[in-house]
């Protein structure tokens, strides 16, 4: 693996699990009031075109870093919906 990847590796790596203690708060406190919906919406989708982008490019850690963080996202955006307050 190159320097390169490598590189996109770990900042795929890191931002994906910033959204570990979100995910894990909201679902300890079963409550996202704070969080904004259109925001995760829009972060999402993001998400969802940055993941196509690196399939269309066959670039792993992009690929990998984006389905991580879909994942995450997608559950925050699940106990938002699921925890309407």
């Amino acid at each position: 693996m190159e320097n390169v990847q490598l590189i996109g590796l770990l900042a795929g790596i890191l931002t994906s699990i910033s959204f570990l203690p979100q995910v894990i708060k909201t679902w300890k406190s079963k409550s996202a009031k704070d969080l904004s919906l259109n925001m995760f919406m829009l972060f999402t989708t993001g998400i969802i075109l940055w993941l196509i982008y690196g399939l269309i490019i066959r670039d792993w850690p992009i690929i990998l870093a984006n389905v991580f963080t879909l994942c995450s996202s997608a559950t925050i955006l699940y106990f938002k919906l699921r925890y309407k307050e």
